[in-house]
């Protein structure tokens, strides 16, 4: 069983679906389509991957004879195609024509589109390739610096109808990820945290994808109270019974202010979701009730989007 949580009592939503919890990004209006080019090795996977985690449908390396089947691909499914991001580069040829076509196409439907140049120094991209082992797309005999300098001039014209360049030569993820949004119009809620609070019975196994796993089995058990025994975490009677012990509150207000601390860092270095498992014998009782309680309280954090899932609720 699945609850999204917030500051509104919780809906049930389904497990495996971020889009139908209404977490995925939505842009205003009619949405838009944005252009990430750049030089090879500069960060323009990360970026596209970036721009995923938002909700985008990513496009990479569309080749332009595609371009005018896009739009209209888009035009027909709008729902599908509302918030885009097409990587146009060298691989493909000089992006610069498709540029130029797409936003006088886009600017025909009153759809932004906001261009993204990534670049990086010579050093930098050197070093890059060299630790990836990956060929420079215009590699030749004279070398990889020899293919970056080309690259550099045959993308000239791409790098002037940039609306934003960008220099991802010393930047991490977190500070890429501030760069690519500054002048991206977006929901504040499409740059939310994504907080998935997973109960579960350490009997069954811990969760494989949880990033904090904590074992609250140090409450006393509400499976040995008979009338207790058949009710799930869910329900009034368990919880009182579980939450009437002083340990419990005092273990959510830990767990809030651990997540006060570390939130706000997670969200600075690119990390879009984190996994909170809460465990008891069976994850039936006391796992349901803290996960419940805790999705309560982070409800009223500031920049992130908390969701409750009972994985053992159903067995």
């Amino acid at each position: 069983m699945v609850r999204a949580a917030g500051p509104a009592a919780p809906a049930t939503v389904p497990r495996t679906s971020a889009e139908a919890s209404g977490r995925t990004s939505r842009a205003r209006g009619d949405g838009q389509v944005v252009v990430i080019s750049g030089l090879s090795g500069a960060g323009k996977s990360q970026a596209s991957k970036l721009f995923e985690d938002l909700g985008y449908y990513c496009i990479d390396n569309l080749p332009p004879d595609l371009l005018d089947r896009f739009l209209a691909l888009r035009d027909e499914d709008p729902a599908r195609f509302r918030n885009v991001a097409l990587v146009l580069d060298i691989r493909a040829g000089d992006p610069a024509p498709a540029i130029e076509a797409a936003r006088a196409a886009l600017a025909e439907r009153g759809v932004p589109m906001p261009v993204l140049y990534l670049e990086a120094s010579d050093a930098v991209l050197v070093n890059r390739f060299s630790e990836t082992r990956h060929r420079h797309p215009l590699e030749s005999r004279s070398g990889v610096q020899a293919g970056i300098l080309l690259e550099r001039e045959r993308l000239a014209r791409a790098r002037e109808l940039a609306d934003q360049v960008i220099d991802t030569s010393g930047l991490s993820i977190g500070q890429l990820k501030e760069q690519l949004f500054r002048h991206v119009p977006r929901d504040s809620a499409a740059d939310d945290l994504l907080i998935d609070i997973l109960a579960f019975g350490f009997k069954f196994g811990i969760p494989i994808d949880a990033d904090l796993v904590f074992d609250v089995r140090f409450l006393t058990n509400p499976y040995y109270v008979a009338d207790l025994k058949p009710l799930s975490g869910l329900q009034t009677p368990v919880r009182e019974y579980v939450l009437g012990q002083p340990a419990a509150g005092r273990f959510i207000e830990l767990v809030v202010e651990l997540l006060e601390l570390t939130v706000p860092a997670y969200r600075s270095e690119g990390k879009t979701r984190l996994t909170v498992a809460l465990g008891c014998t069976g994850g039936y009782h006391r796992s349901i009730v803290l996960a419940e309680e805790l999705a309560k309280r982070l409800g009223s954090l500031g920049g992130v989007s908390v969701a409750v899932f009972h994985r053992e609720l159903e067995r």
